[in-house]
């Protein structure tokens, strides 16, 4: 992360390309899935099948782990959703309600509010 121009600027590997805007939802324990509303930005550390309703539900994943073949970014392309994995630290510095833009083409997804 990085800020510029007092943005919060998260970077990582781009996975599933398209632009989304939405609000966090930090899913980080089972406990945390009945928070997650639909349109939310998923964001975890990582994901395995049991968060592909989440997925499904998302205008867009970014998670701290993963490479092309994870969980995340096969779920996230076959889904048409933009997905950033191996930021290093989303789940860390996103907070629940960020507005964020997600860009996963690029894989950089910007604070917005």
């Amino acid at each position: 992360m990085s800020k510029k121009n007092e943005q919060k600027i998260i970077s990582g590997k781009p996975v599933s390309a398209g632009q989304s805007e939405g609000v966090v939802c930090v899913v980080l324990t089972d406990d945390d899935f009945t928070k997650f509303k639909k349109e939310n930005v998923l964001v975890a550390k990582y994901t395995d099948p049991m968060y592909t309703p989440l997925i499904l539900m998302a205008s867009a994943v970014i998670t701290d782990i993963g490479n092309n073949l994870c969980h995340a970014a096969i779920v996230s392309r076959e889904a048409g959703i933009p997905a950033i994995v191996a930021t290093g630290n989303a789940s860390k510095v996103l907070k629940d309600g960020d507005f964020v833009n997600v860009d996963g083409s690029k894989g950089v997804a910007v604070v917005i509010r």
